[in-house]
């Protein structure tokens, strides 16, 4: 049987896209193991996950004294196809490859663009960091095996470089959410991180207005970000939840109407496909996104939600008014939502991609 091993420097052992989809779909047919740092020794759902120790005190640390690490263990694999989720591995990718290894680099974001919106980058440096940054992750990328991205937009760029790449979106595994067929009128719901650059401050103020709750369920990025957001009159209207599983959040949206993911139009976001949003629809939820064109072409499109100026506290608020002055919108709204993710925007659809990524390199 085949064997993969896939690796990450920074996620969790539990990640959704890397653990929950990717791992679980691909052990059901390869020997699938998963090295995590600081993870634990556990074989779940037929993945074998491996721990790697590594202790650090800063990001920079981590960097370099994880990859170093993840690497050595990658090597007493000796796996066929190595598959990696993190830039900070691109060096040691360069280094597998050289040894005969087959390998594929998961682009979770575009680290590029990203890189402009980093908080803790001086703002006087970072488009430098970013030219060079998206230089060298070029350089490595056109010699690697396969590019997976995690939405169309990203794939564009790596296709110029690399043909052997494709888009697995981070579309939800249906059964994993529960339709909401009762909508919570008394509150609406964010799930994600919580940063500046989400929109979560203009939440507050809109929800507070409107006289409802809204529930929060994420981490705080830069954790005393919170203490921040508890100076806002509307505070009292949030109800916390900090990070949760899926079964908890499904909890979170039977108690809420709508699921908001009104991100700023940082250049980041404006061509993301973020997960919450079709989470929200799974869960027969109307969404209250973002005017971003290609959010309009979905949500607008195809009337599941409201497109608002994400930076306008008014807008927000129309929108809530509306669903909470149409109820009957609403609940259609959710269904129409629903049925778009059972018939286009589903794991199951992009866990055929994977699969097709895998047999092609093992046919080669």
């Amino acid at each position: 049987m085949l064997k993969i091993c896939h690796i990450t420097t920074v996620h969790h052992q539990n990640d959704v896209r890397i653990f929950q989809k990717e791992c679980c779909s691909l052990a059901r047919e390869f020997e699938t193991v998963f090295l995590v740092v600081n993870g634990e020794n556990i074989k779940k759902n037929k993945v074998l996950i491996k721990k790697v120790n590594v202790s650090y005190k800063t990001r920079i640390t981590r960097f370099i004294k994880a990859s170093i690490a993840v690497y050595k263990a990658a090597l007493k694999e000796n796996a066929s196809i190595y598959h990696f989720h993190d830039p900070e591995f691109l060096p040691f990718a360069k280094k597998l490859k050289r040894k005969g290894f087959k390998v594929i680099y998961d682009v979770h974001e575009d680290v590029p663009r990203q890189i402009l919106s980093k908080y803790w980058i001086p703002k006087i440096v970072r488009s430098i960091v970013s030219i060079l940054f998206e230089k060298y992750e070029n350089k490595i990328a056109q010699k690697l095996d396969y590019i997976i991205t995690s939405t169309p937009f990203i794939r564009e760029r790596f296709l110029k470089i690399n043909t052997n790449t494709i888009d697995i979106n981070n579309f939800p595994i249906i059964e994993n959410f529960n339709a909401v067929n009762q909508l919570n009128f008394n509150a609406v719901c964010y799930v994600g991180s919580i940063t500046p650059i989400r929109g979560i401050k203009e939440n507050i103020s809109a929800t507070k207005k409107c006289g409802i709750q809204i529930n929060i369920a994420g981490s705080y990025s830069p954790t005393n970000y919170r203490n921040e957001l508890k100076k806002l009159s509307g505070w009292d209207s949030v109800i916390e939840y900090g990070q949760v599983s899926t079964k908890e959040i499904n909890k979170i949206f039977k108690n809420s109407f709508a699921g908001l993911v009104t991100l700023k139009p940082i250049i980041n976001y404006v061509d993301s496909l973020p997960i919450k949003m079709f989470e929200y629809m799974a869960a027969k939820l109307p969404v209250i996104a973002s005017n971003f064109p290609l959010w309009k072409t979905i949500i607008e499109k195809n009337n599941i939600g409201i497109c608002v100026d994400p930076n306008s506290t008014k807008e927000i608020e129309k929108a809530i008014n509306v669903l909470i002055n149409n109820s009957e919108l609403a609940k259609e709204m959710g269904e129409r939502g629903r049925k778009l993710v059972e018939e286009k925007y589903n794991w199951q659809i992009e866990e055929d991609k994977l699969y097709n990524v895998y047999r092609y390199l093992e046919s080669c």
